[in-house]
């Protein structure tokens, strides 16, 4: 809550400020209202006053790295080098799937490069030359640039890095931008499109969807991640109804736990290790509206809702990037190549 306070107490006379311009607006106007609002802002009025950033050197153990996001509760983290005194990289949990996937034997053999190897060594061997410039944003860019990047780089996490000084401030995703959006939804008109449906809008992923079942190897879920590009797995029983969901951050576990040198147990047997509450799969069906999506993925701080339909089988999913690309790309005429699920 405190977050969130210091959130409107920062942005409240810019708001005001920007629905005194929009007040008189037309209905086909109203449509592109979020993306107007997104490019009157800027990433900087986004940063919480207090929040949490963990940096990395990549000369820091895998292994060490890998258990300080999960010590401190975070996803991924920018990875600095001292050589060249800049950001180079992020280490996410993707990278950790993609060292037990690509180095585990079986229960019997140690992941030697999970143990000895470093943050830059790893980097070295698994880009192979293929490195890209890290994606990231001044303070001052606005939100909807923002929005864009992320979106558009099929990327989760977005580093805000100041220009002048060198340093990263902060870490924007997906779910801060819409929880920021929605502070301030019930101040602007809201868009005829919002109360129209899953399926009138086309939002979301319904065909080819990447599933697991309660007895999948934890070897072959994670194989999964790394070939289908997404960030949990539906967990779906024999008769095609949900039951669970296995995600990215539910992998972090392993190295906390330190139980990756065993991935042959089933995704049920891992996800008795949740190391938070869970209060059971997020759910919505194709005839509920966009402003209802909205506020259950907000109000639920998740990723992601599983579409089913009335007997609980799974049709599709709901991404934060469909629904960004729903509320600001689409109305202004901006499409990307695919989304980052």
């Amino acid at each position: 809550m405190k977050g969130n306070h210091s959130l409107i107490v920062q942005c409240r006379v810019g708001v005001q400020d920007f629905i005194l311009c929009i007040s008189a607006v037309s209905e086909e106007s109203e449509r592109d209202i979020y993306m107007r609002f997104m490019k009157c802002h800027k990433c900087y009025d986004i940063i919480p006053t207090s929040s949490k950033l963990v940096v990395f050197d990549t000369t820091l153990q895998v292994k060490k790295a890998f258990f300080a996001l999960g010590a401190n509760g975070v996803r991924a983290a920018p990875l600095w080098e001292s050589k060249k005194q800049s950001f180079v990289g992020m280490l996410t949990i993707t990278d950790f799937i993609n060292i037990l996937t690509r180095y585990y034997k079986s229960p019997m053999v140690q992941i030697y490069e999970l143990e000895e190897h470093k943050i830059e060594t790893w980097r070295e061997l698994y880009l192979q030359e293929t490195f890209k410039p890290l994606v990231h944003i001044p303070p001052d860019a606005s939100i909807f640039e923002a929005v864009y990047s992320l979106i558009k780089n099929k990327i989760h996490r977005l580093p805000v890095i100041d220009p002048i000084s060198g340093n990263a401030l902060y870490i924007l995703t997906h779910k801060r931008i819409l929880k920021f959006l929605q502070l301030f939804v019930c101040e602007m008109p809201m868009p005829a499109f919002m109360k129209q449906s899953l399926q009138q809008l086309g939002v979301g992923t319904y065909s080819n969807i990447a599933y697991i079942h309660p007895d999948t190897p934890l070897i072959t879920a994670l194989s999964v991640f790394t070939h289908r590009r997404v960030s949990a797995l539906p967990v779906v029983d024999h008769n095609g109804r949900v039951v669970d969901i296995y995600s990215k951050f539910d992998v972090i576990n392993l190295a906390a736990e330190k139980t990756y040198n065993n991935l042959d147990v089933t995704v049920t047997q891992a996800l008795r290790h949740r190391s938070q509450y869970f209060e059971g799969v997020m759910k919505c069906n194709r005839l509920e509206t966009l402003e209802t999506i909205v506020d259950r993925i907000v109000k639920a701080e998740v990723h992601r809702l599983v579409v089913v339909d009335e007997d609980s089988r799974i049709v599709g999913i709901v991404s934060l990037s469909d629904i960004l690309q729903a509320l600001v790309l689409t109305p202004a005429g901006t499409h990307t190549s695919g989304c980052a699920c």
